[in-house]
């Protein structure tokens, strides 16, 4: 550990300073030897150091994401190529290199955290071995030696002897207790981190290698920290619970207000969102904005969540605009199907119901009765002293057999449309 110490030995005094200038504040108000000046003081810098690192946070997110679009991609390179490793290394930073992706972007927080952790490390095993270091001079040193953190001094560590914790003024029950209560709370909640992350921002429409890796990842890390953190001095400790508090909650916000596309916490953000927007009839946050502009570019790429959120303003009169606002419309809704097919909101025309034989027959005697009341009609309509009419009544009672004989031929049967009278 003192090989890797000096590796980061550069960082050790900007540490060290930021730390006794926090203690100076504390000091001032709950005491320069207490345990909670030096306590605060290293939390304070956790939050400093987070603070700090948000930016390449907001690339984790984007690296993350693009990694899990990329994945199917990336399965079939490694069936194609399965018996050739080189030419499936060379496709994959191709795609990587077509795409913009990084995958370190992923564990740049992580990577950038780790010269402060060391430093710290290193600053708190000085301070339990009464080596000054830093800007941590020796009445700063006497002071952090007496710090206690719930009974724990702050240099010690669960696996130090009992003359070493005496020699600091505590017992060693009440060392191992609160460093065994602090590494179970520090396992927890890097198990619910990680668990979260698989259970509610996961594109559940994807299975996908990434996704196994991260749930072998939820169980691994807590063990991790669970072995190493008995070697960790009671102020690592506080540092690393601190840190992964904040990972935490970080989390939790970004899941809520910007989930992956495809997961369960999308379902429930465009939910509240929807709910939202039909209420009020706009759309206020930026944020949201941002992400109606992204689903409408999308068109018909959108996924089952998506859709339903369009389908559903479109129902309640909404439209969706290219630049994320929301507006009235009083034109015909269009609507998605599951395929992402528009349809319009209208419905459609019905075809008309197959009759039935005997229905079929009624309707056509109705037909035929009505036709014979209309031709009696126009019968008794006509002029009495009109010749062309007694001339038609002849000609209709000669044509009386040729009509018959003709449906006899094959034509059709029934009463035929009377003829009009000649005109001579």
């Amino acid at each position: 550990m003192d090989t890797i110490a000096s590796l980061f030995s550069f960082i050790t005094t900007p540490v060290s300073w930021v730390i006794v200038q926090f203690h100076s504040v504390y000091g001032a108000l709950f005491g320069p030897d207490t345990g909670w000046a030096w306590g605060l003081s290293i939390v304070s810098l956790v939050i400093l150091i987070r603070i700090c690192l948000i930016p390449l946070f907001v690339k984790q997110i984007k690296a993350t994401r693009a990694m899990q679009t990329l994945q199917p991609e990336m399965k079939k390179i490694q069936e194609r190529y399965k018996n050739d490793k080189q030419r499936q290394s060379e496709e994959m930073m191709k795609l990587y290199k077509d795409t913009g992706t990084n995958p370190l972007s992923s564990c740049l927080p992580i990577l950038a955290q780790s010269p402060f952790f060391f430093a710290l490390y290193h600053v708190l095993n000085s301070i339990a071995s009464n080596d000054t270091i830093g800007v941590i001079n020796s009445s700063l040193l006497e002071s952090a030696q007496k710090a206690h953190i719930v009974g724990a001094p702050l240099a010690v560590k669960f696996t130090d002897s009992a003359s070493k914790v005496e020699a600091l003024g505590a017992s060693l029950t009440d060392v191992r207790v609160v460093t065994a209560v602090m590494i179970v709370l520090m396992s927890a909640s890097q198990f619910f981190t990680q668990r979260q992350l698989m259970t509610k921002n996961v594109d559940t429409t994807v299975k996908t290698p990434f996704m196994q890796q991260q749930k072998m990842l939820m169980y691994v890390f807590p063990i991790m920290f669970a072995v190493f953190g008995i070697n960790f001095p009671v102020g690592v400790l506080v540092y690393w619970l601190t840190t992964n508090v904040w990972t935490m909650g970080q989390q939790m916000y970004v899941i809520h207000n910007n989930p992956t596309p495809g997961s369960k916490a999308q379902a429930s953000y465009l939910e509240r969102l929807h709910k939202y927007v039909t209420t009020h009839g706009k759309v206020s946050r930026r944020r949201d904005k941002v992400i109606i502009k992204a689903i409408v570019a999308k068109g018909r790429d959108r996924n089952e969540f998506e859709r339903k959120f369009i389908n559903g303003l479109n129902k309640a009169g909404l439209a969706a605009q290219t630049d994320g606002t929301v507006i009235k419309s009083d034109t015909a809704v269009a609507v998605e199907a599951e395929d992402g097919t528009p349809t319009t909101g209208t419905p459609k025309r019905q075809q008309p119901k197959r009759q039935t034989k005997a229905q079929r027959q009624s309707a056509a005697a109705k037909a035929a009765e009505e036709s014979e009341q209309k031709t009696s009609l126009t019968k008794s309509d006509e002029p009495k002293d009109a010749k062309p009419a007694t001339a038609a009544k002849k000609g209709g009672a000669k044509s009386g057999s040729g009509t018959r004989s003709k449906a006899q031929s094959g034509q059709r049967k029934g009463p035929q449309r009377p003829k009009s009278p000649s005109k001579k």
